[in-house]
This record gives structure tokens, C-alpha cells and sequence, in this order.
């Protein structure tokens, strides 16, 4: 039997780690799974857990006020340090491109355990774009042994950087098998849509208010690189968009960082209460999130993980980056970059709101990202590695 650790820290990563974490211990005959997190993202990340029903068996809980990626570099990699002396696992996974991920990839490098990279092989080749993620996945890439790559095209950047063949498997990514996961768990019980929906009416947003014609703009942001000026144009586009659109309600569940929030009061006001139809919430649960979600007609994101999801329910999505490391999604015709020009978030939800065709084509692409069954294609590949060792 070999043991696995899946370690992990922020919201994002949980929600694309948890379904490989059930899946790996549904294999308890082969595998013995243990999970650790580093606290990364605190109250967001054990939401996410406790709707996975996951327990780890570490948890470093590195979360400090005021913190900068200098404490949270150095805290991860004390940590597992300390972790890996108490429990050698065969197999480390990491997800995707968060400091979490680099550092307790790094830790096991200094170990020679083998790193298992999930969401491997994005790139925009802009190391500051989105910053710090792009160099934390290239340095995840090079310490990695084994790499699973949500597309092909993200197969063909390893190949680029000349990773071998046989240890990159394309997957389709682990966020849609998280998403068919929370869907399916929403539309079996009806108590419990009924419950998201009036705790998503005491946190500021009534869906009820969407039973007729009205339609819905969700708003995420929360990209370092669009601190300052960025967030400050987003802002002054929301508040014109919501002016122009009486009949469209614009969601915004806010991120807790003070570089988001502060742009947010300078355009809006310190009373972000009585605005009309532009509601300002505080940040959602992953599962009430999916249940907004679901109800949007457009979604506008600086987010990575929402360029996969939201295709997934048929959303279009604006992207409010300048590059993506997610083009598949470009060329299938599922998301849109309009960076974070003011003209541009305002010409391109417009666009949406008032030609039918053009919102019908985004909307009925086809999502890139896979089917729900990347953490089967990991088991698999993990398990023929098992069977037919390979040379580290």
C-alpha cells in the first residue's frame, strides 16, 4: 500500500483537491491518504472542507495579519518540514500555482519525495502575469516528477520545456468534477436550495428578485496585479453599468483584502447599503457561490478557477486580466479578456446584455475543461505507476 499526501491551503485548491482527496480514499485497499493544509486562506478554505466532509491530518495554519509571501513562503516550507519528518509519504500532491503549492512542493524536493502536480502546465510566459501564480506553476513544473495537465495544450507547454512524455497525463480539470459534485448535491434537495437561498437573502441578495425578466451580472476580483488603478476602473464601470442596466442586477460578493475593498468605497461610498440594483456582499461559501452562480447571466471574473467553472453551467464569462493561462477557453469561445479598461468591461457587458446572438454563442460553447472525471484518469495513472515503477 502506498501513501499519498494531497497538500493544499487556499479556497481554490480545495475545492479542485477535494474530489481527488474522496476518490483517493475510496481506494482504501490501495492507497493510504493523508491530507494536509496549510491555512492559507483560513475561514474559506475550512468552508470548503466542511462541505467535502474532509478532516486533515495536519493543518499548519500558517494564517498571520498582515502576512506578504515572504512569511508565507518561509511558513509552508518550516512546516512541512516538520510534517514530512513525522509522516514520509510516497507520493506529495500539489494544485495548480499558490505559494502553498510551490513551497510544499519545494519541502518534499528536499526529501527526493515525488511530487504529483494536479492542474499542471499553464502559462501566459508573463512571470508577472498573473504574479505571483506564473512563476509559482513554472517552479511547481520543475520540482514536479509526475504532471496532470487539464488540457492538451497545457500537455504540449510541458513538452515545450521538456518534460517528458511519459510522465504528463491529460486529465480534463478536477474544479468540473467539484462542480458536478455541489450540482448534483443542490438539485437532489430541495430543503437545501431553499436554505441557500435565505441565507444568500440574509448575507444582502434576494434570487427571489430574478423570477421574472431580470438577469444577473456576478463580479469577482481579487488579482494583485489589479491593486490601485485596476480595481478603481472596475468600480467606476460597475457603477455606470448599473446605472445604464435598471433591469440588471449586479452581484459582487467582495473579497476580504483592503486593496479590494478600498476602490470599492471611493466610487461607491462608505454606505455600500441601498444602491439600487449593485449589491455589495461579503464573500460566499463555495456552495452557495455555485448556486449564484448558476443563476447568472454573465460572470465577470479576474479569476482563474471561474474561467473553467462557469462554462460548465453555460455562463459567459469576461475576463478582467490582460493574458490568461487558460486560452483553450479563448478559442472555444467560452470567456473573453477585457482586461480592466473601463470602455472595455463596460462595451463588452453591454454587448452581452443586448445582442442575443452573440450572448447565445458564448453561452452554448462548448467547455474545454473536461467531463468530471479527472480524478479517475489521476487514480489510474498513479496506480500503472505503482504496478510498473518508473525510474525517479
Amino acid at each position: 500500500m502506498k501513501t499519498i499526501m494531497l497538500v493544499f491551503g487556499t479556497r481554490p485548491e480545495a475545492i479542485k483537491m477535494a474530489p481527488l482527496v474522496k476518490a483517493f480514499q475510496e481506494k482504501k485497499d490501495d492507497f493510504k491518504t493523508i491530507v494536509c493544509v496549510t491555512g492559507q486562506h483560513r475561514e474559506m478554505l475550512d468552508q470548503v472542507l466542511d462541505l467535502f466532509g474532509i478532516k486533515p491530518d495536519f493543518d499548519l495554519n500558517i494564517m498571520k495579519q498582515g502576512q506578504d509571501l515572504y512569511d508565507v513562503t518561509s511558513r509552508v516550507l518550516l512546516g512541512m518540514r516538520d510534517v514530512l519528518k513525522v509522516c514520509r509519504p510516497d507520493y506529495l500532491f500539489v494544485h495548480g500555482d499558490t505559494t502553498t503549492s510551490t513551497a510544499a512542493a519545494l519541502a518534499a524536493f528536499y526529501q527526493q519525495i515525488p511530487v504529483c502536480h494536479v492542474e499542471a502546465g499553464l502559462r501566459t510566459y508573463d512571470i508577472y502575469s498573473p504574479w505571483p501564480e506564473e512563476m509559482n506553476r513554472l517552479i511547481t513544473g520543475r520540482i514536479a516528477t509526475y504532471h496532470f495537465s487539464p488540457t492538451l495544450l497545457s500537455r504540449v507547454n510541458l513538452l515545450k520545456e521538456n518534460v517528458d512524455g511519459d510522465r504528463i497525463v491529460v486529465t480534463g480539470n478536477t474544479v468540473i468534477d467539484a462542480l458536478h459534485w455541489v450540482v448534483g448535491k443542490i438539485a437532489v434537495d430541495a430543503e437545501l436550495g431553499k436554505r441557500l437561498a435565505a441565507d444568500l437573502e440574509r448575507d444582502g441578495y434576494d434570487v427571489e428578485r430574478l423570477n421574472g425578466n431580470r438577469r444577473l451580472v456576478l463580479v469577482t476580483g481579487h488579482r494583485r496585479e489589479n491593486f490601485g488603478g485596476g480595481f478603481h476602473n472596475i468600480c467606476r464601470a460597475l457603477k455606470d453599468l448599473s446605472q445604464k442596466y435598471p433591469e440588471v442586477d449586479f452581484v459582487y460578493p467582495m473579497h476580504l483584502n483592503p486593496n479590494v475593498r478600498r476602490p470599492i468605497h471611493e466610487v461607491f461610498g462608505e454606505d455600500l447599503t441601498h444602491l439600487g440594483n449593485m449589491f455589495f456582499i461579503e464573500p460566499l461559501e463555495y456552495l452557495m457561490f455555485i448556486f449564484l452562480m448558476e443563476k447568472s447571466f454573465i460572470v465577470l471574473t479576474d479569476s482563474g478557477g471561474i474561467q473553467e467553472e462557469a462554462p460548465g453551467l453555460g455562463k459567459p464569462v469576461l475576463v478582467m486580466r490582460d493574458t490568461t493561462e487558460r486560452p483553450e477557453a479563448l478559442d472555444a469561445g467560452t470567456v473573453k479578456l477585457v482586461g480592466t479598461d473601463y470602455n472595455t468591461i463596460v462595451g463588452q457587458v453591454s454587448h452581452l446584455l443586448d445582442d442575443t446572438e452573440a450572448y447565445g454563442e458564448m453561452s452554448k460553447a462548448m467547455n474545454p475543461y473536461g467531463d468530471g472525471k479527472a480524478c479517475g484518469r489521476i487514480i489510474d495513472y498513479i496506480s500503472d505507476k505503482i504496478a510498473t515503477p518508473q525510474p525517479e
